[in-house]
């Protein structure tokens, strides 16, 4: 029945003067997740054309940020025997057991000879002569409202509003690099940077021989996962271990996680900075393990320049591991791989870390020759969504 499927895209549509680079870049991307498809757009609307395939249409489109809500809709033209027409389908299709409906209309084409509410009474009498008594008009408690638009390319018909995940469309809003281990929240710290529009490189800290190679492979996995909202991404894989044991050996034991922590910061802003990209983002949520307290972030951040983005600043963990579940990463995560940081905890870390200590410490260590050789013997994994 439904051959076209309306796309409407929020936010997108208050952005000014740059509003078309926007749509331009949500179009370019609805086009990566549809690549059979041919992606109209019209008097602020954009469109799918649909051919049986409307699930797959729609899950590949769940994962096309920007998009706020689709429609299935059926395209008539201005004769109101047809729109009526339409308006019965949609209404069976919809509720095919009965109950009350009402007809909504708009119109954007002021040429339309009857105004909105004359268009809603007109086709909900022709609709009530066309069905069978199981149907009534209730215009204030609906159980199913059927939706008219009148526009100048056509007037389209819909019952059903879809919402999808909303956001800015990948691409939009500059590059990053996400500092993803295998826990639960750096993930989910990806998928909502992702969301406002930021296309994003993994950045992936392994110790190899401590951390196994199924430790790396369940971060690939990960990684496979993230790329279905963005069609494919960079995995940097750094060689960590020698940077490790040269904290073990150097720095004291409880500030063994603020020692890494600073180090990662660097490596990561050094590839950032290669890659063209303008910010770190990170899972760190205040205050829930000892390198997360404000005194930490502060010892930590001191040792870049680099603006660092924590999206889950203000999350509870059952708020992270929601999202986390809802995007399919929950359970990856959760294998019982360990990473780099979880493999040195000292039994009591430092919650509290002061920078003087931090700077006394690392005056001992070859920082620099540190890096260069840990990036060195790093390298780069090209990631795909799966099917790709």
């Amino acid at each position: 029945m439904y051959k076209l499927l309306l796309l409407r895209y929020g936010e997108l549509g208050l952005k000014g003067k740059n509003k078309g680079q926007f749509i331009k870049r949500l179009q370019d991307n609805i086009k990566k997740a549809l690549p059979e498809k041919e992606v109209l757009n019209t008097w602020g609307r954009l469109w799918v054309p649909i051919d049986g395939d409307l699930e797959e249409t729609l899950d590949a489109l769940q994962c096309v940020f920007g998009l706020y809500s689709v429609s299935p809709v059926i395209k008539c033209s201005r004769d109101y025997e047809e729109i009526a027409e339409a308006a019965k389908n949609v209404l069976q299709n919809a509720r095919p057991q009965g109950g009350t409906f009402k007809i909504e209309s708009r119109r954007s084409d002021k040429t339309f000879p009857l105004t909105s509410p004359e268009l809603s009474a007109k086709i909900g009498c022709m609709v009530l002569d066309r069905i069978g008594e199981e149907y009534t008009v209730d215009v204030r408690h609906p159980e199913q409202r059927i939706d008219v638009e009148v526009r100048h390319e056509g007037v389209f018909v819909f019952g059903q509003t879809i919402p999808m995940s909303g956001g800015l469309p990948v691409g939009a809003s500059g590059k990053a690099v996400v500092m993803l281990s295998g826990g639960i929240d750096s993930p989910v710290c990806a998928y909502l940077a992702m969301k406002r529009g930021v296309k994003v490189e993994m950045i992936h800290f392994h110790s190899f021989p401590y951390t196994s190679e199924r430790a790396k492979e369940k971060v690939v996995d990960l990684a496979t996962v993230l790329a279905k909202y963005c069609g494919s991404l960079k995995l940097h894989v750094i060689h960590f271990t020698d940077i490790q044991m040269e904290i073990r050996k150097t720095c004291r034991e409880d500030y063994t996680i603020t020692m890494m922590r600073r180090f990662m910061y660097r490596i990561a802003e050094r590839i950032a900075r290669n890659r063209n990209c303008h910010a770190i983002y990170t899972g760190e949520s205040v205050g829930q393990v000892a390198s997360q307290t404000l005194e930490s972030m502060e010892a930590i951040n001191e040792a870049i320049r680099m603006p660092v983005l924590r999206p889950l600043c203000g999350f509870d963990k059952e708020n992270i591991i929601e999202i986390a579940q809802k995007i399919g990463t929950f359970d990856i995560s959760i294998r019982p791989y360990e990473d780099c940081c979880t493999i040195f905890l000292p039994e009591f870390p430092k919650i509290r870390p002061k920078l003087k200590e931090c700077l006394e410490m690392e005056e001992n260590m070859e920082i620099d020759a540190l890096i260069n050789d840990a990036l060195e013997k790093s390298y780069v994994l090209h990631i795909k969504k799966e099917g790709q």
